[in-house]
């Protein structure tokens, strides 16, 4: 990836004239089987971008109560949009019911109401523990949103997991949906950056957000290129992040004290928890596991996430483990 940074051709990409970022945009959307693409810096803005784009102000987006852009993006989407959001609880698997998702919609006939314009799923599910949403859900909410005249986003953040989880394409997984974001900087490896995919028209207001936003980069295919590397280079290999999370998950299984949530994990998250009354909180475990060299995510009080990627080799499993097992030993 650094080499194909150093050696990339650049050009101004505010004016459309870096060939690496259009060469990105390209790859992405032809992965999603979308029209266009649009190199953004992350995966916060291209969705930011994404629900701008389908409302206008004082509209309004169906989505989780667990939804990444609920959860973790600042309320951009009412700060900066003025879009209102109208909160369904996501279930174990990550879906909403569809049935709420009926009852939820707001029509233009009564004035009380915010406008719904959109309904915004996430795939995989990341505070549902990384599950995939499968592409027959999918699809089920896609013609939901039709006979509403709705339009669907998908935060696909790591919709490659999603696609290897489920042994499909991933624009299978983005067929019913009309806007879609991916990142690059996770799962695939890339230093930063996602691409926002849809058809040329939605593309085409989603450039002048992202200008807004103040997302316009210049010589940006110095980005781009690491981007390209990963959906060449990276997609194919997630498989091997699945496995090492299953193996994560078998010897934290193992360790007195520590639980597994349900199913976990379902890509390549795990997610765990110790005992109420535990003497440490997980913040306290977490910076004992940091000497150590091994780096979570709290979740909760006595809760974490760990997550496998390409940096995460099998002696770094092993030590992982080794990691836990002498932490609850100390107590």
């Amino acid at each position: 990836m650094r080499r194909a940074m150093a050696e990339a051709k650049v050009g101004d990409d505010v004016y459309g004239e870096d060939p690496t970022v259009n060469q990105l945009q390209e790859i992405g959307a032809k992965m999603l089987g979308k029209e266009a693409g649009l190199f953004v810096p992350s995966g916060t803005m291209g969705n930011l971008v994404a629900v701008l784009a389908h409302c206008g102000r004082g509209d309004e987006v169906i989505l989780g109560n667990k939804a990444h852009t609920f959860y973790f993006e600042a309320g951009g989407i009412s700060a900066l949009g003025g879009v209102h959001s109208y909160q369904l609880p996501n279930l174990p698997d990550g879906t909403l019911d569809l049935d709420e998702i009926r009852a939820a919609i707001r029509t233009d006939e009564d004035p009380h109401f915010p406008n719904t314009r959109l309904i915004a799923l996430e795939n995989t599910h990341n505070r549902c523990g990384g599950v995939a949403l499968s592409a027959k859900y999918t699809q089920a909410v896609g013609e939901l949103a039709r006979q509403y005249k709705l339009k669907v986003h998908l935060d696909g953040a790591r919709i490659f997991n999603a696609a290897a989880a489920l042994n499909i394409k991933a624009s299978d997984l983005a067929a019913p949906v009309d806007s879609v974001t991916f990142c690059l900087s996770k799962g695939l490896c890339a230093p930063v950056g996602s691409i926002l995919c849809g058809n040329r028209a939605f593309i085409a207001r989603a450039l002048r957000i992202r200008k807004q936003l103040g997302g316009g980069m210049r010589q940006a295919g110095i980005l781009a290129a690491a981007g390209i590397v990963a959906l060449e280079t990276m997609v194919d290999r997630l498989p091997e992040d699945h496995l090492r999370a299953k193996k994560l998950a078998q010897g934290l299984a193992e360790i007195p004290g520590i639980t597994l949530d349900p199913g976990s994990p379902f890509t390549n998250m795990v997610y765990l928890s110790l005992p109420d009354d535990f003497p440490l909180t997980a913040i306290q475990v977490d910076f004992k596991l940091a000497e150590q060299g091994v780096l979570v995510d709290n979740t909760g009080l006595y809760s974490f996430r760990l997550v496998t990627h390409y940096w995460i080799d099998d002696f770094g499993v092993d030590k992982t483990i080794g990691s836990f097992q002498a932490v609850m030993r100390q107590v």
